[in-house]
């Protein structure tokens, strides 16, 4: 359900995009750090929008890759633990003893 959330909303955003960038087909002048030039409005838009699609990606790329490696590095540490046959510890499991306090009779005053 999230995947197809997604794919909808890009093609939405796609034809808007789409539909904006054919409706602004006029000639404008850009001006580059090295010098300055004229181009239809419609291949600044698309550009524009491909270079933020592009740098999106590739931020994503990078954080799979930084997760992957968290997750092999967590993968190996627990072999290691289980090979040295210590018990790990579940930190959401219940706690299987259990603590009463006494009460002090003694009031503080």
């Amino acid at each position: 359900m999230k995947g197809q959330t997604y794919i909808i909303l890009a093609v939405v955003f796609a034809v808007v995009i789409a539909i904006f960038a054919v409706i602004n087909v006029d000639p404008v002048e850009v001006d580059y750090l090295f010098g300055s030039g004229e181009a239809p409005l419609i291949l600044i838009i698309l550009f524009s929008v491909l270079m933020g699609a592009i740098i999106t990606a590739s931020v994503g790329v990078i954080r799979v890759i930084r997760l992957q490696k968290e997750l092999r590095a967590a993968k190996a540490e627990i072999n290691t633990l289980k090979s040295q046959d210590n018990p790990v510890v579940d930190v959401e499991s219940e706690p299987t003893e259990t603590f009463e306090l006494e009460e002090n009779d003694d009031k503080v005053k």
